[in-house]
């Protein structure tokens, strides 16, 4: 299934509380288990005034479909074309 980072806009984000977390990821959560079809939150990174997503799913569309369900700001979407780490430069 593609991956993709999603940019979300959020003035403050990184000031947000565990709680104010809290509750977006529950909100997110039951957007997927409402969706209807094959979609899953990988992980979430919060740095200054941004939250960076990613996510797998069928289609672009359908992050959107996710972002608008949960009430979620959505700036830029890319799919991912590679990943790499440490370890890729080693050769496999």
């Amino acid at each position: 299934m593609p991956k993709y980072l999603i940019e979300r806009n959020i003035p403050g984000a990184s000031t947000l509380s565990a709680k104010e977390l809290q509750e977006i990821s529950a909100k997110s959560n039951e957007v997927i288990g409402d969706l209807g079809e094959p979609y899953t939150w990988v992980t979430s990174f919060v740095a200054g005034d941004k939250i960076f997503c990613v996510h797998e799913a069928e289609s672009e569309d359908a992050v959107r479909r996710h972002a608008q369900a949960g009430g979620f700001p959505v700036d830029a979407i890319a799919e991912v074309a590679a990943t790499i780490d440490p370890s890729t430069g080693h050769g496999a």
